[in-house]
């Protein structure tokens, strides 16, 4: 059964609740979906591209009352479910984006004072990072220092997991390798999580609990759900293990119809009834998806909420080639946003999820 998420519960995120660094050993929200991809690097800013360096470069001196200029750059973070998530801060605009985006991950860092409420960073305390990008191979490298090796075993794919979306969310990077010291790591050094040649977003995030026991004819599908810690919402993306099919799209919609893991605390606006009534259709990167009148919860059930939009590009969206969603109603695709707007034009993916704004 589908955990539904709770109408009237406010859904501004706030990304700037100031609280202390959280120890990562402890037990222990988008923009406007219609926001076009644009690429990551801004102008003046670069991948870290040296073959080999030392992280001690100059930085040039901020006068004392000019403003510092920054970027939107996403951190995937651990919350209070332990998931990894991404979440949005403005970091200061700098050369060598990818290293900096690893050091804004490191325990009593400097995301240490930017932490929302119930998220802790992910990378042991006094890490030291430096990051190499090999162009021809669309690779980022990751050299940490020996304290990276201090982690828990039992956060092992967490670690990956962050360290990998959070580097891939450019878009000139597909996959992430890890070193040691300047050493190549075939494994993560704890808990053995084998790495090989790199490790991309294909390998999945927050795995669910599988039903699936085949797994040589299964597969993983990267489905978006919500999660609430207090007023606070958020949308957080889970892998979950389906059997293969020759419609991988309409299957996407048929899990995330299904909702949240029943094991989870994720939370889901598509509301019992909603039925898909016609295989997806793809054409030069839109899906089209066509549902009864039942996906249609806001405005005494004429418009569509901004969450169930969400939920449906965010996680149609990861498949392959799908870069934008047009969304029907009986066939018909005149739907009502819920600011009363018409949902006239298919919806790209948001350049940055989880923002504070919506």
């Amino acid at each position: 059964m589908s955990k539904l998420f709770k109408t009237g519960v406010p859904l501004l995120i706030l990304l700037m609740l100031i609280v202390s660094g959280c120890s990562f050993g402890s037990n222990d929200a988008m923009q406007e979906m219609d926001t076009p991809p644009i690429n990551y690097v801004d102008e003046g800013e670069t991948l870290d591209e040296e073959t080999e360096t030392d992280g001690s470069e100059e930085q040039p001196v901020q006068e004392q009352d000019e403003p510092i200029e920054t970027v939107k750059r996403e951190l995937y973070l651990i919350d209070q479910n332990g998931m990894v998530v991404s979440q949005t801060f403005d970091l200061p605009k700098t050369q060598g984006v990818l290293r900096q985006s690893l050091e804004y991950l490191v325990e009593g860092g400097p995301v240490s004072n930017m932490l929302p409420n119930g998220f802790k960073a992910v990378l042991p305390a006094g890490t030291e990072v430096d990051v190499n990008y090999i162009e021809e191979e669309r690779t980022a490298v990751a050299d940490f220092s020996e304290e990276f090796k201090t982690y828990n075993p039992e956060h092992e794919l967490q670690i990956l997991q962050s360290i990998t979306w959070t580097l891939t969310q450019f878009e000139n990077v597909d996959k992430v390798q890890i070193r040691i010291n300047g050493y190549d790591q075939e494994t993560m050094p704890v808990n053995n999580t084998p790495i090989g040649e790199g490790y991309s977003r294909a390998n999945g995030i927050n795995f669910e609990q599988s039903e699936v026991a085949d797994v040589v004819n299964s597969k993983g599908v990267t489905l978006y759900f919500l999660a609430q810690n207090g007023d606070n919402t958020y949308y957080v993306p889970v892998t979950r293990r389906v059997k293969n099919t020759d419609e991988p799209i309409q299957e996407v919609v048929k899990q995330l119809l299904a909702g949240p893991s029943i094991y989870s605390n994720l939370l889901t606006d598509i509301r019992n009834g909603v039925e898909l009534l016609d295989t997806p259709k793809y054409e030069n990167g839109v899906v089209t998806v066509n549902f009864n009148e039942a996906i249609l919860n806001q405005m005494e059930n004429t418009a569509i909420s901004d969450e169930v939009l969400n939920l449906l590009v965010l996680s149609l969206t990861e498949q392959p080639g799908v870069e934008k969603v047009a969304i029907e109603v009986n066939g018909e695709a005149k739907v009502l946003k819920a600011s009363g707007e018409p949902l006239s034009e298919p919806v790209a993916r948001p350049t940055n999820i989880n923002t504070g704004k919506f």
